[in-house]
C-alpha cells in the first residue's frame, strides 16, 4: 500500500493531460537469417535512433512463465502491508520514495540485484533506491545474504523469469551489433553477460489511483507514478500486464503515451548505450502516469556493465572526424555520479567533452 499525506500527494499530481498515442516501432527477433533479420536490425537502429524506444516481438520468453511471476508479484503486493514489510529483507521491497533526494512517486515496488547465483534483495533504504544506485546495493546486499534463506516462489519465479529477459536482451544487444555494422565480436552483449555485470530487477505496483476529491476541483488528477528519467544502464527491458501509464519524451520534448500490450516487450535505450554511440542512439526520458482504476504491474530488467568497466564511443562509430562527444568513465563512477541528483536531472551532462 502506498501511503502519502495531502503535501505529498499534491508534490505528485499531474494535470489530466491526454497526450498523443507513440508511434513504437516493433523488431521482431525471431527474424530468419538473411533479408528478414537484416531488415529487423535496420528497424532496431532505426528505432533507436528515433525513439530509443522499440517493441521486441518474437523474444522467445515463455508466456507461462511472465503470466506466473506478473500474477504472483500481483499477489504480493495485494498482502497485508504489515507482511510486506516482514517480507522486505528477502525481497527488497519499498514505497512511494524513489531514491534519497526528494522523488515520490504512486508507487510500490521489489528491487533485485541480477548475481550469477540468483536475485539478491536490494536494501530499500532512500539511499539505495535510486536507478544509479540500485546495482551497487544490490553487491552489498549479495555479500551478506545467506544462502540458507528459502527464496520462496516468488523469489523462484523471478530468478526464473531474470535469467530468460537477460537472455532476451542479449539477443537485442547482438541484433543492434549487426545493424550497427560491429560484426559478431559482442561488443555490447558482452557488457551484460559477464559474471559481475551489473544487473538489477525491478518489479513496480501502481494501485489504482486513490480518491483523493481535496485535490483538485472534479476529478482526481492524474498523479505521478514513477517520475521522469532516463535509464543510466545499457538497455532496460519492460513488459505490463497491459494497464496503461508509461509515457515517452519525443525529440521536441513532447509527451507520448504508449499502447499496453500484453504479449510484448520494451526496450529502452540507456544513457550507457548513448555513450557508447557516441550519441547516435538517444536515451530516452520517460514516467509513468497513474492515470487508471486498474492496479499496473511492470517488470524491469536492468542490462548494466561490471562496475570497472571503461566505457566510452566505441570507435567504429566515431565517425570520420573521429571525435568523442562523452570522456571515458567507468561505469562505477557513472553511478556515483548519479547518486547525487534528483530523478529528472541530465546524469550524463557531467560527463560531455566539452
Amino acid at each position: 500500500m502506498v501511503v502519502l499525506d495531502k503535501g505529498e500527494l499534491e508534490q505528485i499530481a499531474l494535470p489530466a493531460a491526454q497526450p498523443p498515442v507513440a508511434d513504437v516501432r516493433s523488431v521482431d527477433l525471431s527474424a530468419a537469417a538473411g533479408p528478414a533479420r537484416e531488415a529487423a536490425a535496420r528497424a532496431l537502429v532505426a528505432a533507436c535512433e528515433e525513439h530509443g524506444f522499440f517493441r521486441v516481438t518474437g523474444h522467445g520468453v515463455p508466456v507461462e512463465l511472465v503470466r506466473s511471476a506478473e500474477a504472483a508479484a500481483a499477489g504480493f503486493f495485494a498482502l497485508p502491508q504489515g507482511v510486506k514489510e516482514e517480507e522486505a529483507p528477502t525481497l527488497g521491497y519499498g514505497s512511494k520514495q524513489i531514491g534519497g533526494n526528494g522523488d515520490l512517486g504512486w508507487i510500490e515496488y521489489l528491487l533485485l540485484g541480477v548475481t550469477p547465483a540468483g536475485a539478491v534483495p536490494v536494501a530499500t533504504s532512500a539511499s539505495s533506491s535510486t536507478l544509479p544506485c540500485a546495482a551497487a546495493a544490490a553487491a552489498a546486499a549479495a555479500a551478506s545474504w545467506s544462502t540458507s534463506t528459502p527464496a520462496g516462489p516468488l523469489r523462484d519465479l523471478l530468478d526464473e523469469y531474470t535469467v530468460a529477459v537477460r537472455r532476451m536482451a542479449c539477443a537485442v544487444l547482438e541484433l543492434m551489433e549487426e545493424g550497427l555494422g560491429l560484426g559478431g565480436g559482442g561488443a555490447l552483449a558482452r557488457l551484460v553477460t559477464n559474471e559481475d555485470s551489473d544487473c538489477v530487477l525491478r518489479v513496480n505496483h501502481y494501485p489504482p489511483r486513490p480518491a483523493a476529491p481535496e485535490l483538485a476541483a472534479g476529478a482526481p488528477p492524474n498523479l505521478t507514478g514513477f517520475g521522469e528519467h532516463t535509464d543510466p544502464q545499457i538497455i532496460s527491458v519492460l513488459r505490463s500486464n497491459g494497464t496503461s501509464g508509461l509515457e515517452i519524451a519525443l525529440r521536441g520534448g513532447a509527451w507520448a503515451s504508449v499502447p499496453p500490450d500484453g504479449d510484448a516487450f520494451f526496450v529502452n535505450v540507456g544513457d550507457t548505450l548513448q555513450v557508447l554511440t557516441n550519441g547516435r542512439f538517444r536515451s530516452v526520458r520517460h514516467r509513468v502516469v497513474v492515470n487508471s482504476e486498474r492496479s499496473r504491474v511492470s517488470m524491469i530488467f536492468f542490462g548494466g556493465p561490471p562496475p570497472g568497466e571503461r566505457l566510452a564511443p566505441l570507435p567504429q562509430l566515431l565517425g570520420d572526424g573521429g571525435r568523442s562527444r562523452y570522456l571515458e568513465f567507468t561505469w562505477r563512477e557513472f553511478k556515483t555520479s548519479g547518486c547525487r541528483g534528483r530523478l529528472a536531472e541530465d546524469r550524463l551532462s557531467r560527463f560531455e567533452n566539452n
